[in-house]
């Protein structure tokens, strides 16, 4: 049974729950943070203004640095040749943001992070010694300090009246990275796939924070932890027709941090960059 489970941060078995979830689905779904509701509303609300201005250009990313604006229709998932429906930029610790979005999407993005070490610590703690032996460090020291922990503003526009056959906000895909932590969109749209190919909706109730298993995760855990495949589906009516955002952080390994022998993140990450189309 494919059983996402949505976790209460505050109640005891939180951290088992937890572990629980992610190593059976690749997934789950935490409520009852302590990330300011207020402080979320407040980007979206910011990031809304800069996706529909012109000035968004003056933004455009770095291909060297992968920070900045990429626009509508950049990115294709790996091993599909349509590009997905969305517009999206990248913010690393030392990214130049539009002036009147910096100051919250930086609050954000530490908050964020700091979330991301306690999931990472909490993984490191439960996980089988057979497997945590195969890890080059812990988890946690991955991370810690890493300047390629990347927030993801990203934009859906809506839907043109006609579009490429195959075109879709976010084909299926998996992450790049170590764990995703999604602030949930605005519009619902999220489905994860089981190990039978079938989709199944994700909650996307406001200010939950969707969890995932990213590739660099499974192949330093040698498959434990499976990173399962999602995607964004297109809406399916006219009154589910308008922009839709969310808030993805990728918490990524320094780029010296050993994967697997013989396997860097630095060098993992710029061959998956090459595939989806960003490098």
């Amino acid at each position: 049974m494919f059983n996402i489970q949505r976790i209460d941060f505050k109640k005891k078995n939180a951290k088992s729950d937890f572990f629980t979830s992610f190593q059976n689905t690749g997934f789950a779904v935490i409520e009852n943070h302590d990330i300011s509701f207020d402080l979320i509303d407040s980007v979206y609300s910011e990031w809304e203004k800069f996706f529909s201005s012109e000035d968004k250009i003056d933004f455009k990313f770095d291909t060297n640095t992968q920070d900045g604006f990429f626009p509508f229709r950049s990115e294709s998932a790996k091993d599909n040749p349509v590009k997905d429906l969305k517009e999206f930029f990248h913010v690393y610790p030392n990214t130049t943001l539009p002036e009147f979005a910096s100051l919250n999407t930086k609050s954000l993005y530490k908050d964020l992070v700091s979330l991301g070490n306690v999931l990472l610590n909490w993984l490191d703690e439960l996980t089988p010694e057979d497997v945590k032996s195969q890890f080059s460090e812990p988890l946690f020291n991955m991370s810690k300090g890493s300047d390629r922990n990347l927030l993801r503003i990203l934009h859906y526009p809506p839907l043109e009246s006609k579009i490429e056959d195959g075109a879709i906000r976010a084909a299926a895909h998996e992450d790049i990275n170590l764990i995703t932590l999604l602030v949930s969109g605005s519009q619902p749209g999220l489905e994860a796939k089981d190990k039978n190919n079938n989709w199944h909706k994700v909650p996307v109730d406001k200010g939950m924070i969707t969890v995932n298993v990213g590739d660099m995760l499974q192949m330093a855990s040698n498959g434990y932890f499976p990173s399962t495949s999602h995607r964004v589906i297109n809406p399916k009516n006219s009154n589910q027709n308008v922009s839709r955002f969310s808030l993805p952080m990728f918490m990524h390994p320094r780029n010296e941090v050993i994967l697997k022998p013989g396997t860097t993140a630095h060098d993992y990450l710029q061959e998956r960059l090459k595939e989806i189309n960003l490098k």
